[in-house]
């Protein structure tokens, strides 16, 4: 990464109009799903007595969310944060409730409770999509847009970490499911918050565009072309429509490199999670556990709050694979620490790689969409990550105990790496990348 120059502060990015009260909002909600998955196993657990049915319903709520984010995405592409995201949050926030209540007495159902959590996770609202949508829509000065990323990718690494903190407070003083009621509230005030922002005004919509500008209007045919020419905002969703939510998005060589580099760190990164507490438990030093995932976080957070303070001049393609390389070696290496404290200085050195890889995955995918598809192309970033973190947890369930640790580390760390080598933009003999 060459010749790097030290860019303004952070400030500038929250001084833009409406940048700090439509970041808060969408905080406000996003805090929601650092606290709903918690809570939602304990609240199964503690009514069925069953850790299966606890696993199995939250594996379901997952699934869900994770299998159809790009379909809700695309309605906000199509119709707008203000007819969808607020809908679809005040379905999402009645589902956590009536979990709540359904759990809030010993012998529930399990099989109620597997249809209201499948219906819940279908219905999440995509804010972490929409805002940063909404951060390509306040920002057009490319530099205090990856500052805008990487502040964005450090605050939702914190909300994952203060949300089940929020929980283990919440259970020291009422029963788990009031933590599927809180959820409910944080997401409904913030994204009902979210769409009341003046930034929603110039979203930019599938088939029309903001009022504000020939430009953007322009701009908006275009990807409403490429696009397929999908029908107006005002049209009704058929089953032509439901197809195309789940249609190729376009976007060429760096939206396919955004997709798997991130589904190979989400492979990479969900692995890591039970190999750090099989790694902890073989050393019997299980109360480094929580020591080594604050370190992973920790060092995300420094690693993305320093990549986005700087002007990056190497290629955007090319950051990209070199941050999922430095990561992917990192995890391989740490597999060979001696001891569960040497893991906590690893896991902080992979986690410096962490946030500013998917900052620059995200930053891809907003310069290869249109600016109506930018949400989806966001969301399937989103979903490569979450998918391949699911997955490859099941998976690493399965090898620990049949494999030694050290190469379920490095098998851990293979598809980080060869998602970046495979997917890296190639370069002329003069030395110019091409456009990633």
């Amino acid at each position: 990464m060459s010749s790097p120059s030290v860019a303004p502060s952070y400030a500038a990015v929250l001084r833009t109009p409406h940048a700090l009260r439509t970041f808060a909002a969408a905080l406000l909600g996003r805090l929601s799903y650092g606290v709903a998955p918690l809570s939602l196993v304990l609240a199964v657990k503690a009514a069925t007595g069953s850790y299966a049915v606890a696993g199995t319903v939250m594996a379901v709520f997952g699934l869900t969310s994770v299998l159809l984010s790009p379909a809700r995405a695309g309605l906000i592409d199509r119709h707008g944060p203000r007819r969808v995201l607020a809908p679809m949050a005040c379905v999402y926030a009645v589902l956590l409730t009536a979990l709540a209540f359904a759990t809030a007495w010993p012998g529930a159902p399990g099989l109620l409770l597997a249809v209201l959590a499948s219906a819940a996770g279908a219905t999440t609202p995509p804010l972490g999509p929409v805002m940063r949508t909404l951060w390509s829509t306040l920002l057009s000065d490319r530099p205090l847009l990856q500052r805008a990323y990487s502040l964005d990718g450090v605050a939702e690494e914190l909300l994952f970490v203060t949300g089940p903190l929020l929980v283990g407070v919440l259970m020291r003083v009422t029963v788990p499911s009031v933590g599927l009621g809180v959820s409910a509230v944080l997401v409904l005030v913030g994204a009902l918050s979210l769409v009341a922002s003046p930034a929603v005004r110039e979203y930019p919509v599938a088939g029309g565009a903001p009022k504000t500008s020939a430009s953007a209007a322009s701009a908006a045919s275009v990807a409403s072309g490429r696009l397929g020419r999908r029908s107006s905002r005002s049209s009704r969703l058929g089953l032509s429509g439901l197809a195309g939510l789940f249609s190729p998005l376009g976007g060429g060589r760096g939206l396919r490199q955004a997709i798997a580099v991130t589904a190979g760190l989400g492979i990479g990164l969900g692995a890591l999670d039970l190999l750090v507490i099989a790694f902890a438990e073989e050393h019997d030093a299980p109360s480094t556990i929580p020591w080594i995932m604050a370190a992973l976080s920790a060092g995300s957070a420094v690693g993305g709050l320093a990549y986005g303070a700087v002007s990056w001049r190497a290629p955007i393609g090319r950051r990209l694979a070199a941050l999922a390389v430095a990561l992917g070696l990192v995890v391989a290496a740490t597999g060979l620490a001696p001891h569960p404290y040497a893991l906590v200085a690893g896991a902080a050195l992979g986690g410096l790689f962490v946030a500013p890889a998917l900052t620059t995955a995200y930053l891809i995918a907003d310069e290869s969409a249109g600016p109506g598809a930018r949400t989806k192309a966001g969301a399937w970033v989103n979903t490569a990550f979450n998918a391949g973190s699911s997955g490859s947890t099941a998976a690493a369930g399965l090898l620990i105990g049949h494999m030694p640790l050290p190469a379920l580390f490095a098998l851990a760390a293979a598809p980080v790496v060869l998602s970046a080598v495979a997917t890296a933009p190639t370069f002329t003999p003069g030395g110019s990348a091409e456009r990633a």
